[in-house]
């Protein structure tokens, strides 16, 4: 038997890779999103995840009309992957952001875990660590960024995340499933290696996010690894790639944009400022995407 997974916002830019990942390595995938994905061999569902009703009847009836011919009535899902979400600040006004971001989350766990789910894996994002989105230059705590930093921002959307991460604890802790956060770096895809040459160019644009990016389709590798490794409670990983999106050496590019940040550890000469050790010793995640396969590294 396939795993039945419910996927919220597999619309949106990241999902829809991550969607078609999940069905290729063999999956049944139902997306629940404002718009449909249209992508072979995924079912989709239009709800408004803000409207708690939808989402537990978006949990709790069949998915397509195939899943009437056994007569057994709904059948659960093996875990649900909450991706959507307002994508980022400056969209919709920044209460809006908050409320959609947090109250969707908050619906989709409750809903889950009381339908009996025990696996679910939410978006969060490198904006927890503070500085994307705030006002005016603001250094990092710390480099390399882990799991276990002190997550502080000032911004709407940032804000949204953490809390979405507490809510996720709380649920963990209630009902003992396991409930991953992914702290995602920025999403490229496949097209979005043509603009690598302009970020060499000009370092400054990524500073914000600690030069940090996560192809599409290894995030889909992520969430996959995810699904498969049970038994970890409530868990927070940063999801990105291996090395900094620049032709810069890693601490050449914190020596001239983050002069007064200091080093925890020793890191390779282009390892992520943004550090996904975790994901690789926890979850066994070998990235498949190094941006070096597209991008003359100049």
């Amino acid at each position: 038997m396939k795993k039945r997974i419910l996927f919220t916002g597999g619309s949106g830019k990241a999902g829809r890779h991550v969607v078609p990942w999940l069905i290729n390595a063999g999956y049944d995938v139902h997306n629940i999103d404002l718009v449909p994905l249209d992508s072979p061999g995924v079912t989709n569902l239009i709800v408004d995840i803000t409207d708690a009703g939808q989402v537990y009847n978006s949990l709790s009836m069949h998915r397509d009309f195939p899943d009437l011919d056994h007569g057994k009535g709904p059948q659960p899902f093996d875990a649900v992957v909450h991706f959507a979400a307002v994508p980022r600040i400056l969209i919709k006004p920044d209460n809006e952001t908050f409320r959609i971001n947090t109250m969707g989350t908050y619906n989709v766990i409750e809903a889950a875990v009381k339908l009996g789910v025990r696996k679910i894996i939410v978006a969060s994002s490198e904006t927890t660590y503070g500085v994307c989105f705030a006002e005016g230059h603001r250094d990092f705590h710390q480099f390399p960024l882990e799991e276990d930093y002190d997550v502080n921002p000032m911004d709407s959307y940032g804000l949204s995340k953490v809390l979405n991460e507490k809510t996720a604890r709380a649920f963990a802790e209630r009902s003992g499933a396991d409930i991953y956060a992914l702290r995602i770096g920025n999403v490229i895809e496949p097209h979005e290696y043509a603009e690598f040459p302009r970020f060499f160019a000009d370092p400054a644009i990524r500073k914000r996010i600690a030069w940090s990016y996560i192809d599409a389709r290894d995030l889909g590798q992520i969430v996959h690894l995810c699904i498969e490794k049970d038994g970890m409670g409530y868990q927070v990983f940063n999801a990105c790639n291996d090395t900094v999106s620049a032709n810069t050496p890693s601490r050449e590019l914190a020596a001239r944009f983050y002069p007064n940040v200091r080093f925890a550890r020793e890191i390779g000469e282009f390892e992520g400022l943004l550090s996904n050790r975790k994901i690789r010793e926890v979850l066994g995640f070998k990235e498949e995407h190094d941006w070096r396969k597209y991008v003359a590294a100049g």
